[in-house]
């Protein structure tokens, strides 16, 4: 089970602010955000990466899901 943040829509550097919300308030330790585009994945992969977790992302249905694992 993983919290899940859709931030598809949203303009830099909102998708990334809440990237780094959800890594700092949950306590499942896998966070998948859902973004539009491929600088908006790089953003939330390096929010991520900053704060000690990993990301992997893939493209499903037009849009990126970002995978972030501790």
């Amino acid at each position: 089970m993983s919290e899940k943040v859709d931030a598809r829509g949203l303009s830099c550097p909102q998708p990334a602010i809440l990237t780094k919300s959800a890594l700092e308030t949950t306590d499942l330790g896998e966070v998948t955000v859902l973004v539009d585009t491929m600088t908006q994945v790089q953003n939330c992969a390096r929010t991520a990466e900053n704060a000690g977790w990993q990301a992997e992302y893939e493209e499903k249905e037009g849009a990126f899901e970002v995978r972030l694992t501790k």
